[in-house]
């Protein structure tokens, strides 16, 4: 079989002994010496590129006479382009991608590709212009993404590193043609026409989570450390930033299933308080904290956070903020201030975003958490200002959450294969799949950021020299 060229490529040159491609005018090389369209990305040698070339003139006279359908060549234009910005946007590795059969290499770093992506067909690549990641992770949903080698959050930490949209606003030509193709496809491209909700049940998040079913960044003290240990550090380490004494009052606002609050209960001597507005995670931290022997030091309630009144010396919110919509910032850091003791403290933990715009992730807002945002820093810090709380100390521990998520994949790849495949399909199983490798890519990649910040009802307090 000839690894034939694309059409763009054609135009550009034509293939020669070994599959190489012998250049025309206009065209470049990347760093590593391999002929590079600059439409489409460098095409990988095939070891039988040198049979005669018959195939290349027969192929060519079929398409001539064959007349495409118009999804085929809107395909064909989306498989170029795709290209073209990947090739332009990928610096530092070379990726590669196999579509149809043919093979590509992109990127301007050197040695053999990174990570290889299969696509079915051009028709995946027409999904991921429309859409974005919500066009490429439903692809992968449906299995018309596969890996060759490699991981994909190694692909996906590639591209963006490369900031692809300051490469498609670099060149007008590709934002064009990428508008156009947008266009043409809107119907399928709307991220927020349909929300569909996947009722998974426990037993899917018990197939990743540590045992206390902790859904949220742990902290690596050691590379080698488990899943279990990353949150046990982090359990220890807000503790830690909080100064818990015994006897302390600590509230948990969005406690989920309890494992911070029966951690510092058993290790700092705190009586705590856990509110959740989740009849379900109430009564499985119930359970929890009775089965520990905490039920006279831990209470787990079922209610609405904004409507509690009593005091409390520490007040913590782990995983929460980024749940409430940013219209209700002001309720959810005037109920901390209402609780909060004089000479209180508290910590806020929150996926957060660390630029300037808050762009959510269309993938994440259909499928995994629909509604929920990313506050900025300054969103957080108005937000305490407001009701006068200062801030104590800022922490972004976002690199920890990759490997948090890391671990959440290993498990899941383990034990998956437990799951009933008629409540969990091989659909859901690759969604959280995908879900796992985006936000890997993420943590080491992007803009997103993981906030602990620490503050206190009293700015005169007595406060430590160094941090935790």
């Amino acid at each position: 079989m000839v690894l034939a060229a694309h059409p763009r490529v054609a135009a550009q040159g034509r293939i020669g002994p070994q599959g190489r491609l012998i250049r025309g005018r206009g065209c470049r090389r990347n760093q590593g010496g391999a002929p590079l369209s600059a439409m489409t990305g460098a095409i990988r040698p095939h070891r039988y590129a040198d049979m005669p070339r018959i195939a290349d003139l027969g192929l060519a006279l079929t398409r001539f006479f064959t007349p495409a359908s118009a999804a085929t060549r809107r395909d064909e234009r989306a498989q170029a382009l795709l290209l073209a910005l990947l090739d332009r946007s990928v610096r530092d590795v070379r990726l590669g991608l196999e579509i149809d059969g043919r093979r590509f290499t992109i990127g301007a770093g050197s040695g053999e590709p990174l990570a290889t992506l299969r696509l079915r067909d051009a028709g995946v690549c027409t999904r991921v212009l429309a859409a974005g990641n919500l066009g490429l992770g439903e692809a992968y949903m449906d299995g018309a993404v596969q890996m060759v080698h490699g991981e994909l959050h190694e692909f996906l930490a590639a591209l963006l590193r490369g900031r692809i949209e300051q490469a498609l606003a670099a060149d007008p030509r590709l934002a064009v043609r990428a508008a156009w193709l947008r266009l043409q496809t809107r119907s399928r491209s709307k991220a927020d026409n349909v929300r569909r909700h996947y009722d998974v049940g426990d037993e899917l998040f018990e197939c990743f989570l540590d045992s206390a079913m902790t859904y949220s960044c742990g902290y690596m003290r050691e590379p080698g450390d488990s899943l279990e240990q990353l949150q046990i550090n982090k359990f220890e380490r807000i503790c830690d930033k909080l100064e818990l004494r015994p006897g302390d009052r600590l509230l948990d606002i969005g406690c989920g299933f309890g494992g911070l609050l029966i951690h510092a209960a058993r290790h700092h001597g705190v009586r705590g308080v856990g509110i959740t507005n989740s009849r379900r995670h109430c009564a499985r931290g119930q359970e929890n904290v009775a089965r520990a022997g905490l039920a006279a030091a831990v209470e787990i309630r079922e209610g609405d956070y904004s409507r509690l009144s009593e005091r409390f010396d520490r007040v913590v919110s782990v995983g929460m903020m980024e749940h409430v919509p940013r219209r209700e910032f002001g309720r959810y850091f005037a109920a901390i201030a209402r609780v909060l003791a004089p000479g209180g403290r508290g910590l806020v933990h929150t996926i957060g975003c660390n630029g300037p715009r808050n762009l959510h992730d269309p993938f994440i807002q259909k499928y995994i958490f629909p509604g929920s945002c990313q506050p900025r820093l300054s969103e957080i810090s108005a937000g305490l200002e407001r009701e006068k709380l200062a801030v104590v100390d800022v922490e972004n521990i976002v690199r920890h959450y990759g490997h948090t998520i890391l671990r959440w994949l290993e498990r899941f790849r383990e034990r998956r294969h437990t799951l009933d495949p008629r409540r969990h399909d091989e659909r859901v199983c690759r969604m959280f799949e995908y879900y796992f490798h985006c936000g890997i890519a993420a943590s080491f990649a992007s803009d997103s950021a993981v906030y602990q910040v620490i503050f206190t009802r009293d700015p005169a307090a007595a406060l430590r020299l160094h941090r935790v």
